[in-house]
């Protein structure tokens, strides 16, 4: 079997914002550098040239996205505040997935280094169970840990009722700090 040849530079680049902007669903770093025969470091370093280019690439916890802007549906956000622990964030997120919302992020203000963001984007039960996974294979620290629980998220619906039905039920469930 033939080895397979390297898509250089500019060319590879191109290839992957089109493999994006097709993909229906994130895009691993892995995937995009078995599709490109480089390594899964040199797609990082590719997808950080694309967004200098502003190009509107999402990094998830599931993979590369390319936002996709105006779908033609409108959508309403809002941000939000909630405390809990670490135990409960699957409850949080699940009840904000069942609602209907997507989770876009969550962000916390942290002493050092102020505000610190970082994409979730999940919206269902599946999505939150691999976001989950991932933190829990990598020990990676929930960013909320840092702030003693309490996180700010970024939630989107088809709805302005979708949002208000979403935060009562988080306030129902105690996760949300009222302001």
């Amino acid at each position: 079997m033939a080895e397979q040849k390297k898509i250089l530079g500019d060319e590879r680049r191109a290839f992957i914002l089109q493999l994006l902007k097709d993909s229906p669903v994130p895009l691993t770093g892995s995937e995009l550098a078995t599709r490109t025969n480089v390594s899964r470091q040199v797609i990082v370093g590719d997808i950080t040239l694309l967004k200098a280019k502003e190009e509107p690439i999402i990094a998830t916890s599931q993979g590369y996205l390319y936002f996709k802007q105006n779908t033609g549906t409108q959508t309403f956000e809002r941000t939000i505040a909630c405390r809990h622990s670490p135990d409960d964030t699957e409850k949080e997120l699940n009840l904000m997935v069942d609602h209907g919302v997507l989770v876009k992020d969550v962000k916390i203000e942290h002493a050092v280094y102020g505000d610190l963001t970082a994409s979730i984007m999940v919206s269902n039960r599946q999505e939150v169970k691999q976001f989950l996974d991932n933190i829990y294979k990598t020990k990676a620290a929930l960013l909320s840990e840092l702030t003693g629980g309490i996180h700010l998220h970024t939630i989107a619906a088809s709805s302005v009722q979708t949002l208000d039905k979403t935060e009562a039920a988080l306030k129902e469930a105690g996760f949300l700090i009222e302001y």
